[in-house]
């Protein structure tokens, strides 16, 4: 069965990370950011972040490139049309329907235990990582404390950095596994305080491991179960399970593209 990661170091942290005001403020630039860290490193440290976290917080840079991206999202401007041309859809969905065709009872055995279909699931793999042809070339733990610095949307990003120390400390990621610009990590992209929550063993070895193909797809299922997902209910928008889409990510067309691709990867 399925093993999820425990919660207690976690969900600490979170609450802490709530309630406590930081004495070094966020910024708009690097300025001030060893402070800002050094005030981090002691609420980890309360929150039961160990050494092995604690260490890779000291050793993170600011991450210009995480800023810039942040400040650059264009395609989710974009029509919905345009959005899924610049995304390549067709191509999605085309190698999508060759994947669940080599793989049929992997997808259903998914499917029965978190009640996701197949397209769903293969849409988001590909729209994340084209099946995990890239994964990302920024570090994680730089990445997504950069972003708690950052002021711009410090209160959502600081529990995931919390999140990727405790990561951290139990060995699911090192302090340069390498992710996306936000942070996000594997095969379809988890934030690191997302990770921690609804990561599961899908493949049995005793371990959570979102590099791991099995791992991140059956914690994908997971998180939309846990999101309300409804087995046999519709996922497009306006059906009952559009809502889990839209907790995967914010954005209005990378949810109406995945409803799209996936009931053309269902078929």
């Amino acid at each position: 069965m399925p093993r999820r990661i425990s919660l207690t170091a976690f969900l600490g942290a979170l609450a802490l990370s709530a309630t406590t005001a930081l004495a070094a403020p966020c910024s708009d630039t690097a300025a001030g950011f060893d402070a800002w860290k050094a005030d981090f490193a002691r609420e980890a440290q309360a929150a039961g972040v160990g050494q092995r976290g604690l260490q890779a917080l000291a050793n993170t840079r600011y991450s210009t490139s995480t800023i810039a991206a942040d400040r650059n999202q264009k395609s989710f401007r974009y029509s919905l049309d345009k959005f899924m041309q610049v995304r390549g859809a067709d191509t999605i969905v085309a190698q999508g329907r060759k994947r669940k065709a080599r793989n049929p009872q992997f997808y259903a055995a998914l499917e029965r235990a978190y009640g996701v279909p197949a397209g769903v699931l293969i849409a988001i793999h590909g729209m994340e990582t084209a099946f995990g042809g890239f994964m990302g070339d920024s570090q994680v733990v730089s990445a997504i404390t950069t972003l708690a610095f950052d002021c711009r949307r410090s209160d959502f990003f600081k529990p995931h950095a919390l999140g990727a120390l405790v990561l951290v400390d139990r060995g699911s990621i090192s302090p340069t596994t390498k992710g996306a610009k936000h942070g996000e990590l594997g095969h379809t992209q988890f934030l690191p305080g997302n990770a921690l929550r609804y990561g599961v063993d899908g493949n049995g070895d005793g371990r959570v491991d979102f590099y791991n193909e099995t791992d991140a797809l059956a914690s994908t299922a997971n998180f939309l179960r846990q999101k309300g997902w409804r087995p046999g209910a519709g996922y497009q928008q306006g059906q009952p399970n559009f809502a889990a889409i839209q907790a995967w990510n914010a954005a209005t067309v990378y949810q109406q593209a995945i409803a799209i691709m996936a009931a053309r990867i269902d078929g």
